[in-house]
């Protein structure tokens, strides 16, 4: 018995089939006649990037909330679930340097209870509390930055990457000139009422919880207090070293590769950024600036970018005569003369390597409080020096609290991967490689004169995951290129062809 497939009726008469490679012709038919299109289907879900995206554009709400440090830690937590899903994943060049250091970190904790050289004993709970968070944050950011590299480029293209970068500049400009034009703006962040009362009075924690645009400090002679703008971080130091880093992003977004408007945007928004920056007499971010500028200058120099190489040179004398011109001319002079912060510095920098050298493997876990001041160690607060008192090792700068708190090991890791990605980057003559090379150079300079946690460690090592990203991509051109000429050679010549002519 055999089962046969039932009889099809006959196709109805139609169009003839079209050739090979055209569509095959219907009745015409009227506009009003075509079946709608289906709605698109709205939905909940997030982005794969939201994170990041968040982490960026609504940095301001979360400074406002009193969750700057710990933000990064927040939003480590769907990124580490994602990366965790993903399974293989990559790592960025020397992250075995930067996984010593995290090990650093924490081991450093066992150092807590011991006391470095001409430092007040520690008590209390507070350094343990420091060091959790330092912990905390450390990792947070390392997950951050695997969590950047290993995004497709669907998920985060790098142009809105440094897009993002380029938001946060002007966000920090705009800071900027409320922190210098309302310096006595200020509130407690809301978090501060849920916070148990134990943790929201430790200084660390009731520092966040106090939120200000601007510090009030006494830099300039003559002057009982000098307003510098802070606002969307923490201190006026970190929008200076911040402020290097992202207006470096924006210029490379809205300068370099802007068109049109955009460009002339951000020019409009650079010539602006001029003012918070003379107003925040902060003499490390106008050397990191000029760093900066020769920087650019020697890779153009050595690319033959002539042309634009003397346009950045014109425009850079001329911003300059306009600004030594202006009354920000003397406060910045008047700045550069009065280094009121130097034997401070300089006493805190040789305190930190002598702890350094007799705690040379793990540190003492953070930073100590060191007795007296550079004056004396008998000489505290007062009146008459307000700037005396028991200053931290560690304060003045991240190489200084690697040396305080993870002795020669941390801070040698810390440059060492900074370092070794800079060398690895090193032939990426695209914007984005020149840019995020020289976010590294600054990242090298600023150590001697800032703390890095946690925005500024934050925008440095993003940078090296979309150098990461960038170079793979870059590698990712030159193997198809090759492939492409393997082809080519190979493929025979059609008979009776010509050669086909090339322009260089």
């Amino acid at each position: 018995m055999t089962t046969a497939a039932p009889l099809r009726p006959a196709p109805a008469p139609g169009p003839e089939p079209a050739p090979a490679g055209r569509r095959p012709a219907g009745p015409p038919q009227h506009p009003a006649q075509h079946p709608p299109e289906p709605a698109r289907r709205w939905s909940l879900r997030l982005p794969v990037a939201w994170p990041v995206t968040a982490l960026f554009v609504l940095y301001p709400v979360w400074w406002a909330l009193g969750l700057p440090s710990f933000i990064f830690a927040i939003l480590a937590i769907p990124m580490a679930f994602q990366l965790y899903r993903r399974g293989n994943v990559k790592v960025p060049p020397g992250f075995g340097i930067w996984l010593i250091l995290l090990a650093w970190v924490v081991l450093s904790g066992l150092m807590l209870g011991i006391t470095a050289p001409n430092t007040l004993p520690p008590s209390g709970s507070g350094r343990f509390i420091g060091w959790g968070i330092r912990v905390m944050n450390y990792t947070a950011l390392t997950v951050t930055m695997l969590y950047v590299l290993n995004l497709s480029e669907r998920e985060l293209p790098r142009g809105r990457l440094v897009k993002l970068f380029g938001f946060m500049a002007v966000v920090t400009v705009i800071g900027g000139y409320v922190g210098a034009l309302f310096p006595q703006l200020k509130f407690v962040a809301p978090l501060n009422y849920i916070l148990p009362a134990a943790i929201a009075k430790e200084p660390f924690v009731n520092r966040l919880m106090h939120v200000e645009v601007a510090q009030v400090q006494e830099v300039l002679a003559g002057e009982a207090s000098s307003p510098r703008p802070a606002a969307p971080f923490e201190y006026t130091n970190t929008w200076g070293e911040n402020m290097a880093i992202l207006l470096i992003w924006f210029i490379v977004g809205w300068v370099v590769l802007g068109r049109g408007p955009r460009r002339l945007t951000g020019y409009l928004v650079v010539v602006a950024a001029v003012f918070p920056i003379v107003y925040s007499l902060n003499r490390g971010l106008w050397i990191g600036l000029v760093v900066g500028a020769v920087y650019v200058a020697v890779r153009l120099a050595l690319r033959g970018r002539v042309v634009v190489l003397v346009g950045l040179a014109l425009a850079s004398g001329l911003m300059g005569v306009a600004v030594l011109a202006s009354p920000l001319g003397d406060l910045l002079n008047e700045r550069m003369a009065n280094g009121h912060s130097d034997d401070i510095r300089a006493t805190l920098s040789s305190g930190a390597v002598e702890a350094a050298n007799h705690s040379p493997v793990l540190g003492y876990g953070g930073n100590r409080a060191l007795i007296g001041s550079n004056r004396s160690i008998a000489i505290g607060k007062s009146a008459e020096c307000k700037q005396c008192g028991n200053r931290e090792l560690g304060s003045n700068g991240q190489v200084w609290n690697l040396l305080t708190g993870q002795g020669w090991v941390g801070a040698f890791c810390y440059s060492a991967f900074f370092l070794w990605c800079l060398w690895r980057f090193r032939h990426d003559n695209t914007p984005i490689g020149i840019a995020g090379s020289l976010v590294l150079i600054l990242m090298l300079f600023f150590q001697f004169l800032y703390g890095s946690l946690n925005t500024t460690l934050a925008y440095g090592l993003i940078s090296v995951a979309l150098l990461a990203r960038n170079d793979l991509h870059l590698r990712a051109e030159r193997r198809e290129a090759r492939l492409a000429a393997v082809e080519a050679a190979s493929a025979p010549a059609a008979p009776g062809a010509r050669p086909e002519r090339r322009f260089r």
